[in-house]
């Protein structure tokens, strides 16, 4: 095992020399995106620069337990085909904690949070940094980091920077928590990127939802604005908050000249399987993506047997309707069906046999029980999915722990489940209702129909759609820039905005 941060040539030949002996282990996702190496846990920067998504992940990459963070980096034409690009940004005094990138009149600018250890308590400080790049693969951090933005007093923890414009002026959401340890958004306002004024408290915790906020976001779809947070500490009730680290979002109205947000709606959770925590958003031709860690703290992570550690959830389309943030795959997932398997009738006790993959549409009939048993030929986690008619709820049982909550259909009366070598997500509806949960099984998937009816059902393979190694990255607008090319630059980012 490494124990020292590497300098950038011989980290990549590390990561590339690593690759071979964990890309081919029985749990290796194929369609979700996961570190080449190492752990992985929240995206960090996602965009559209350039023609291509890109993507920025928590990374270390010398062991499977949380260590000193850098910036992974993967890009993307179409949201489900990802391919490995250097890593962005490594820890130097500092960690390189969670942030989020943005396109600067095609300027790419990281902004992150800065964690370094101190001699006082709370024996760690952070501050907001700034990285940049003119190619969107070789990144130079700022030379007057940390930026002019600062905490207000009270303020314990400051991190997790989302920044976006709106007409002359940026704008930073960031995550804290008070001196009485209740979980807030802090909203700042700057003309340069260095300089920035605070403006207001977005939102506050009333006690109930969490001591901290991380990776918060705040973004406008159809007329309303959207607060995406990541709250620690929420207490369960009942079905809802059934994990400790939960994803939520606050429907309201905001004022860009008062820079108030006022609240419409309670904290709601986003996804309700065992696996979901911190997201990051982009904008890209009128919709809203939305992708997160697929993963939660405290949780076992079999995978680290393997080398790697950690994975993303497929990209979601966002949409409101009413008071509800709906989920739905991105369209392009549908270029990964691969192999046929069955359109038509699915019998009671029958059983579909899947490799690794698959994608399985379920037609829903509301007054009927319906149960699929989802489990490994040689056994390993189990996964129930049910149907309650009684109660109108939609229900994922993972060896024992459940989840559920209630379903209401606004259009379609489907589910979509997709099955990855170590991973299940189920989009109910339009995206109502999802649930996204890792499970570990023992050899090839088999799904059985336990409900007492037929069902109808269509079913297919999904192919490998993440490239890590070199000899299969094959995108050439990428490969002209990988290793080895480092763009150096001397300049005042200051002066460097103003200019462009």
């Amino acid at each position: 095992m490494v124990k020292e941060v590497l300098d950038k040539t011989e980290l990549e030949i590390y990561v590339q020399e690593s690759i071979p002996n964990v890309n081919h282990t029985k749990l290796k996702l194929h369609y979700h995106v996961t570190p080449p190496i190492g752990w992985m846990n929240a995206p960090n920067g996602f965009l559209f620069y350039k023609d291509q998504y890109h993507l920025f992940y928590q990374f270390y990459p010398y062991d499977t337990q949380w260590g000193p963070m850098h910036w992974g980096h993967v890009v993307s034409p179409d949201l489900v085909t990802w391919r490995l690009l250097p890593t962005a940004l490594r820890p130097g005094n500092e960690q390189c904690f969670s942030g989020s990138a943005t396109d600067n009149e095609g300027i790419m600018v990281l902004f992150y949070t800065a964690h370094e250890p101190i001699n006082t308590p709370p024996y760690y400080s952070e501050s907001q940094n700034m990285a940049f790049s003119f190619d969107g693969i070789n990144f130079q951090k700022y030379k007057d980091n940390p930026v002019s933005l600062y905490a207000p007093k009270g303020s314990v923890e400051f991190r997790d920077p989302k920044i976006w414009k709106n007409g002359n002026y940026w704008y930073v959401v960031l995550g804290s928590k008070s001196a009485d340890y209740r979980g807030m958004a802090l909203l700042y306002r700057s003309k340069n990127m260095t300089s920035w004024q605070f403006k207001s408290v977005l939102a506050k915790s009333c006690g109930q939802v969490g001591h901290m906020w991380e990776n918060p976001d705040f973004f406008e779809i159809n007329g309303k604005f959207i607060l995406l947070i990541s709250p620690k500490g929420i207490i369960n009730k009942g079905d809802r908050f059934k994990n400790t680290y939960q994803t939520g979002y606050v429907i309201g109205s905001f004022d860009y000249d008062t820079c108030k947000f006022k609240p419409e709606t309670y904290f709601q959770e986003i996804d309700f399987g065992h696996d979901f925590y911190a997201t990051q958003t982009t904008e890209h031709n009128g919709k809203r993506y939305l992708i997160a860690w697929f993963g939660m703290w405290d949780s076992p992570h079999p995978e680290d047997a393997e080398g790697w550690l950690g994975a993303m959830t497929l990209v979601r389309e966002l949409d409101l309707i009413g008071s509800r943030l709906l989920m739905k795959p991105v369209e392009a997932i549908t270029k990964l069906r691969q192999k046929f398997i069955l359109e038509g009738e699915f019998k009671h006790n029958a059983i579909l046999k899947f490799e690794k993959t698959a994608e399985i549409i379920v037609n829903i009939k509301l007054d009927m029980d319906i149960e699929l048993e989802i489990v490994g030929a040689y056994g390993g986690d189990q996964i129930t999915v049910r149907w309650n008619a009684t109660n109108g709820k939609v229900m994922v049982v993972r060896s024992g722990d459940v989840r559920q909550v209630k379903w209401r259909p606004l259009d379609a009366v489907i589910w979509r489940i997709f099955l990855d070598a170590s991973s299940l997500e189920l989009f109910c509806g339009d995206g109502e209702v999802v649930f996204s949960s890792r499970i570990y099984p023992s050899g090839d998937w088999r799904v059985t129909n336990r409900s007492r009816q037929s069902l109808f059902v269509r079913a297919y393979t999904l192919k490998k759609s993440i490239y890590n190694e070199q000899s299969e990255r094959t995108d050439s607008k990428v490969e002209k820039s990988l290793i080895g090319k480092n763009n150096k630059v001397n300049l005042d980012l200051t002066n460097f905005v103003e200019q462009y």
